[in-house]
C-alpha cells in the first residue's frame, strides 16, 4: 500500500465525470449517516484502500456503500444490480464472525475457515473489498482496547493475509502483515524497523552504486529497463530471521533491487548480464518464470556479491509480471484480453485453479463462486468447530463427518436451533446439532439416492459397510420374527427354546433363527416342533392348535402387506388385540397394543412414526 494516505480527490481523479457523479452520490449518502462508532472503518476508507488495485467503478461504489451504518437503503435503483449484489455479499462476509482463540490454535480449522470465506464470496470483488475493510480496521486499531487489538491482528495473520497471498495481491498481503505484526509484537516490530532505519544510508549507497553499474550494462546491450530498489516489509524480514535463525545483519535481501523489462526473453538476458558482471550465489537462484509460485507469482530471483562483498538480491520480471505480483487477481481488470500473464495465472493459483479459466473478465467475475466453490459447504458444530462438506450435504452427512459412531446413532438434527429433516441440504455458515440414540441403527433408506439422506461418498460407504455386516444377520432377524409369530399364534408362554434346539439338533438360538430365516426349517415344521415342546395338553387345546396349523397370519401395515414386522415384547400383543405399529430403524415395524405403556409415553415427534396395523388369519389350503 502507498505510504501516503489517499484522499477523496485521488478517488475522483481516476474516473470519468459521469462515474465521479455516482461516486460523489455514494459518498454523500454515507457522510449523512450518524457516526455511532468513530473507531470503525467507513466505506470511504475502504474505497481509498482499493485505489491502487485498479478496481472498477462497481467495486469502488460497493466499498463506499457497504458502510455498516447504511442498512436498508435501496441501492439498486440508483447504483444498479451489480453494486447492490456486491454490497449484499460484503455484508454476508462481514457476518461471518467464526474465528476464535480456540480456532487460532488449529491449523486445519483455520484452513477450513479461509475456504469458507472464499466460498461465501459470490464475486471476487467482494473479497477484495473485504480485505480492504480489514486493512482499514487495522489502520484504526490503535484506538481500540489491547485485547481487541491482539485478536484482530492475530485473525489478520491467520485468515486475511493468507487469502491476500492466495489471490496474489502482494500490496494487501504486505500491508496486512506489517500492521498485524505491529500490534501482536510491538517490541520486535520496533526492533526491525529501527535496524532498517539505522542502516538506511548504507543500504541506499550500496543499492545506488549497483543500480548505476547495472543500468550501464543493460543500456550497452540495447535493452530498456526500469531498475529500482525494492521496498522492505518488516514482517517478512522478521519471519526470515526466525526461519533461518539469523540476526538481521546476515539477511541478504535487506539489499534488494527490482528490474522490470519488456518481455520474458529480456528477463533472461538481464539475468545473464548480472551473472556476468557479479559473483552470484547458486543456491539462492530461483526461476519463478518457468515455475511460477502457487499464487501466480512470476519472476527471476538471484543473489550477487558486490565489490564490498554485500549481498544484493535481484528480482527480474516483466511489467505484467510485476503488476500481478503487486495486484494478483485484481490485475485481471488490466489484462482482459487473455495475455500470457493471464494464462500463467490460470495455471498457477493453487487454491483458485479455475479462477482465470475464462479469458473474459466479466465472465470471470460472474462465475467466480460457481466455478470454484459450488461443490463445498462449510457448517459449524455447537462448539464452533468448522466442518467442510460437499455441496448438497445433509445433517446426516455432517453426523458422519463428526464421527462414524455419531452417524450410526443419529436420529434427528437441529439446524440453527430448529429441528430439521435429515435430508435437509445444509448451507454455509449454519450451525448443526445432531440428536443421537444409544443404539447403533443406521436406516437402510439412508443409502437410497432417491431419498436424499446422504451426499458424501464416505458417509454412504460407512452406512453400506454397516448394513453389509448386518446383512449377515438378516436371516437371523427374519427367523426371530417367524418364531415370535408362531409362538404368539400357538399360545405358548415359556420353556420352548431349549426343547426346540433339542428337536432340531441345534446348539444355540442364533442357528435356529438363521435356519428359520433361510426356510431351512419351514413354518409347518416349526409349528409341529412347538406342539411337541408344549407336551401333552388338553385335547381341546391340541385340537385348537391343530386347527391353527391350517391357518397363516398376515400382518397389514397401513393397508400394505409383505412388510418387515415383529411383535413387541413389552405388551405381548395378540391377534384379537387393538394394535398399532411403530417404525423402528433396523427391525422393521414393531407391533404393539394400542394401550401399551411405551406407546403412551411417546413424544409428539416419535408419534409421527406410528402406523395403522391389523392382523388377518388366512386358511392354508
Amino acid at each position: 500500500m502507498p505510504n501516503y494516505l489517499p484522499s477523496t480527490k485521488d478517488l475522483l481523479t481516476r474516473f470519468s465525470a459521469n462515474e465521479c457523479a455516482l461516486i460523489q452520490r455514494a459518498i454523500t449518502l454515507v457522510e449523512n449517516l450518524e457516526d455511532i462508532e468513530s473507531n470503525r472503518p467507513r466505506g470511504l476508507d475502504v474505497a481509498l484502500n482499493l485505489l491502487n488495485l485498479n478496481v472498477d467503478l462497481e467495486t469502488i461504489l460497493a466499498a463506499i456503500l457497504s458502510d455498516s451504518r447504511l442498512l436498508d437503503y435501496p441501492l439498486e435503483p440508483e447504483f444498479g444490480q451489480v453494486v447492490a449484489s456486491l454490497v449484499r455479499n460484503i455484508k454476508e462476509l462481514n457476518l461471518l464472525k467464526i474465528y476464535s482463540k480456540n480456532i487460532s490454535t488449529q491449523a486445519s480449522q483455520i484452513e477450513i475457515l479461509r475456504r469458507m470465506l472464499l466460498s461465501t464470496a459470490d464475486d471476487i470483488r467482494a473479497l477484495l473489498i473485504k480485505l480492504a475493510y480489514r486493512l482499514a480496521r487495522l489502520q484504526k486499531l490503535a484506538e481500540e482496547e489491547q485485547e481487541m487489538r491482539h485478536f484482530i491482528a492475530q485473525e489478520t495473520l491467520d485468515l486475511y493475509a493468507p487469502i491476500a497471498n492466495r489471490l496474489g495481491i502482494g500490496q494487501l498481503k504486505w500491508a496486512l502483515e506489517d500492521y498485524a505484526f505491529r500490534y501482536l509484537e510491538p517490541v520486535n516490530y520496533l526492533f526491525v524497523a529501527k535496524e532498517l532505519e539505522n542502516k538506511r544510508t548504507h543500504r541506499e549507497e550500496c543499492i545506488e552504486t549497483f543500480i548505476e553499474h547495472l543500468q550501464k550494462a543493460v543500456c550497452a546491450s540495447g535493452m530498456q529497463a526500469e531498475i529500482k530498489g525494492r521496498p522492505k516489509h518488516i514482517y517478512s524480514i522478521w519471519q526470515k530471521m526466525q526461519r533461518k535463525n539469523l540476526p538481521i545483519d546476515e539477511l541478504y535481501d535487506l539489499l534488494a533491487v527490482r528490474v522490470i523489462v519488456q518481455d520474458a526473453a529480456q528477463c533472461y538476458e538481464v539475468l545473464g548480464l548480472v551473472h556476468q558482471y557479479w559473483t552470484f550465489i547458486p543456491k539462492e537462484f530461483d526461476d519463478y518464470i518457468a515455475n511460477p509460485k502457487n499464487n501466480g507469482y512470476q519472476s527471476l530471483h538471484t543473489v550477487i556479491l558486490d565489490a564490498d562483498n554485500n549481498r544484493i538480491e535481484v528480482q527480474i520480471r516483466t511489467k505484467e509480471m510485476h503488476d500481478f505480483a503487486e495486484l494478483g487477481v485484481a490485475a485481471h481488470w488490466r489484462y482482459k484480453e487473455g495475455s500470457k500473464q493471464d494464462i500463467a495465472t490460470e495455471k498457477s493459483i493453487a487454491s483458485l485453479r479455475q479462477l482465470l479459466e475464462e479469458k473474459d473478465g466479466d465472465t470471470l467475475l460472474a462465475n467466480f463462486r460457481t466455478e470454484l466453490f459450488a461443490d463445498r459447504v462449510y457448517v459449524l458444530t455447537p462448539r464452533g468447530q468448522l466442518i467442510d462438506l460437499i455441496k448438497g450435504a445433509t445433517p446426516l452427512d455432517f453426523a458422519y463427518a463428526i464421527h462414524t459412531d455419531v452417524g450410526h446413532r443419529c436420529r434427528g438434527a437441529k439446524v440453527n436451533g430448529d429441528i430439521a429433516s435429515l435430508s435437509y441440504q445444509l448451507q454455509t455458515g449454519e450451525q448443526v446439532e445432531i440428536l443421537t440414540a444409544n443404539d447403533i441403527a443406521p436406516n437402510p433408506n439412508w443409502v437410497d439416492p432417491n431419498l436424499g439422506y446422504l451426499k458424501t461418498p464416505r458417509a454412504i460407504q460407512k452406512v453400506k459397510a454397516w448394513l453389509k455386516l448386518q446383512g449377515q444377520d438378516k436371516h437371523n432377524t427374519i427367523g426371530q420374527q417367524i418364531l415370535e409369530q408362531e409362538v404368539l399364534r400357538s399360545g405358548i408362554k415359556k420353556d420352548y427354546q431349549t426343547k426346540l434346539l433339542q428337536h432340531f439338533n441345534l446348539s444355540d438360538l442364533d442357528k435356529l433363527y438363521v435356519a428359520l430365516g433361510r426356510s431351512v426349517i419351514n413354518r409347518r415344521q416349526l409349528s409341529h416342533a412347538l406342539l411337541r415342546a408344549e407336551g401333552k395338553k388338553r385335547k381341546a387345546k391340541v385340537k385348537k392348535t391343530e386347527q391353527a396349523q391350517n391357518h397363516s397370519l398376515e400382518i397389514i401395515v397401513d393397508g400394505t402387506d409383505n412388510i418387515l414386522t415383529h411383535f413387541a415384547h413389552c405388551c405381548h400383543p395378540k391377534v384379537d388385540d387393538e394394535l398399532t405399529g411403530f417404525i423402528s430403524y433396523t427391525n422393521g415395524i414393531a407391533i404393539h397394543k394400542k394401550d401399551c405403556e411405551n406407546i403412551s409415553k411417546l413424544n409428539d415427534e416419535q408419534k409421527k412414526q406410528l402406523v395403522a396395523v391389523s392382523l388377518k388369519v388366512n386358511a392354508n389350503l
